[in-house]
């Protein structure tokens, strides 16, 4: 699929924004299991799925019971306002080309499941504060799933912890090493040790010690000490 749209990934901070999705079919459940875990979200639909029901009991998220075809313009409007992504994912594409065309008079970003909108979800691997997002622009949603499967069995669930590992050292080298050029060096040299890799299965605590030493004798510290 080609768009002349210019898409650049972006991570977005999605609290306190409101989500208004539009049916509540196997498309409309995906999308409200994704985005209820992040922000307010909000299903209009005539009838809800199970763990639809399961959701809103548990207060993640809320459901408009509404026969979206027989809305008008204005009554679409007053439930989107104040969105900041709406998701037309009704079986009626006819319908789902109306409610973009509200939201965008609105000026509020579309994500359309049958067409290119404002906002493509890609597929993610998420290991704790790494995350990394897969998109083919609507071409091949199958690619970018068969993507994110083979980085997946690279990205191990350590990339995590040593995530972690960076973030922990980056702050200490701060205080300890003045020098920019340094701090890289002395971060890139812990990432590329297999001694730490290999610690981090066992524990974080491990493989943190050894990153320690590393920036102990590329600092010069220990030969202080």
């Amino acid at each position: 699929m080609t768009t002349d749209k210019n898409f650049i990934p972006l991570m977005i901070d999605l609290s306190n924004r409101k989500i208004v999705i539009f049916g509540a079919g196997s498309v409309g459940e995906r999308k409200a299991l994704l985005f209820s875990t992040y922000t307010d979200t909000a299903v209009v639909s005539t009838s809800f799925t199970p763990r639809m029901r399961e959701l809103e009991d548990k207060g993640y998220i809320k459901l408009i019971s509404s026969n979206i075809n027989s809305l008008s313009d204005s009554e679409i409007t007053g439930l989107i306002l104040g969105s900041f992504m709406v998701i037309p994912a009704t079986n009626n594409k006819q319908l789902n080309d109306r409610i973009t065309e509200i939201a965008n008079k609105k000026n509020i970003f579309v994500n359309q499941v049958d067409d290119i909108g404002d906002v493509i979800v890609p597929s993610v691997i998420k290991r704790g504060d790494l995350t990394i997002g897969i998109s083919t622009l609507g071409s091949s949603p199958a690619l970018s799933k068969f993507t994110r499967e083979n980085i997946e069995q690279v990205i191990t669930p350590q990339y995590s912890e040593m995530s972690k590992i960076q973030n922990d050292i980056r702050a200490y080298l701060k205080e300890v090493v003045p020098d920019q050029e340094k701090r890289k060096e002395i971060l890139w040299k812990i990432m590329e040790d297999d001694s730490v890799w290999i610690a981090l299965s066992d524990s974080y605590e491990k493989a943190y010690n050894i990153a320690f030493n590393i920036v102990e004798e590329q600092s010069g510290r220990s030969k202080k000490d």
